[in-house]
């Protein structure tokens, strides 16, 4: 069966998880560092079709495979559209073997406590009941702490694990992100409070989840929740870091893959030829590879 494929495939295997998911609000800065300037496009959608031949040009590069990238996480107009004439999860997963996840939050609230909780999310059951048919095996949601704040960390990991109940009664399972931003002064604490919330929670769960986190402060900090029944696994965002310091501090916490965005496309440009672009793209997915399996 395929999702048991899938889940297996999330469970055990070798490599990382490729996070293609920039959306509305983070794509003219990615596209920025492909080589695309703003003056490119003059809508949404002609954006978003610039956004989607980069995926493409990534997804089809002959080093994007599930023997190093086990997962990838698409925006939802990525999902609707389709990779080589094959909608783009279904492509992932039968031509590929990338297990494929949607992101599924719609932005950030203002900050409040310390933390940005997630927007609300419109028409979801309509978006998670789209996802399931067009074959994709999860989620990812998005929301920040940017201090140690009790009472703002306690709101983010409850709202996250509320979504993620949601997700878990279509059959998807949920990546839970509640990122840490990397600078400031009070992270570790911020990590500490963060830990201790995400284990009260996990207690509740009768379904495994998947976590999202920042790289942590004291290596293998996140070990507890590595080996937590209702863990099927634990990655990593890269939170700003270059792919080179993304990737030293992740061998440092053994248990725990990559899932890199702006740290996999680093060095990636729209004016590469194929086969500078597949060989800096395969490069980087041997070096995340690499650090992924400590």
């Amino acid at each position: 069966m395929t999702q048991d494929a899938m889940r297996d495939q999330m469970r055990t295997g070798k490599g990382f998880i490729a996070a293609l998911d920039q959306s509305g609000g983070s794509t003219p800065k990615a596209l920025k560092l492909y080589g695309i300037g703003e003056d490119a496009y003059a809508t949404d959608e002609e954006m978003f079709g610039l956004i989607h031949e980069m995926r493409t040009r990534i997804a089809t590069a002959p080093a994007f495979t599930g023997d190093r990238v086990i997962g990838a996480i698409l925006f939802e107009n990525t999902m609707d559209r389709d990779i080589a004439g094959i909608p783009s999860a279904k492509f992932l997963w039968e031509e590929r073997g990338v297990v494929p996840f949607l992101k599924i939050d719609k932005g950030l609230e203002a900050e409040a406590d310390g933390v940005q909780l997630m927007k609300p999310i419109p028409g979801l059951d309509d978006l998670l009941d789209r996802a399931v048919a067009h074959g994709v095996f999860g989620t990812k949601e998005r929301s920040v702490i940017s201090a140690a704040n009790a009472a703002g960390i306690e709101a983010i990991v409850a709202q996250q694990f509320d979504l993620g109940r949601q997700v878990l009664a279509k059959g998807l399972v949920p990546i839970l992100e509640p990122e840490v931003t990397i600078s400031i002064a009070d992270k570790a604490a911020a990590e500490d409070m963060l830990l201790a919330s995400i284990l009260r929670h996990l207690d509740g769960l009768d379904t495994p989840v998947m976590l999202k986190v920042t790289l942590p402060t004291k290596a293998d900090f996140y070990r507890p929740l590595i080996e937590h029944p209702m863990v099927l696994r634990v990655v990593a965002l890269s939170g700003g870091y270059s792919r080179a310091e993304a990737n030293a501090k992740l061998a440092e916490n053994h248990g725990m893959i990559a899932s890199f965005s702006r740290a996999l496309t680093e060095g990636l440009t729209a004016q590469q030829s194929d086969e500078d672009f597949n060989a800096v793209i395969a490069d980087a997915i041997e070096s995340i590879y690499e650090a992924s399996i400590t």
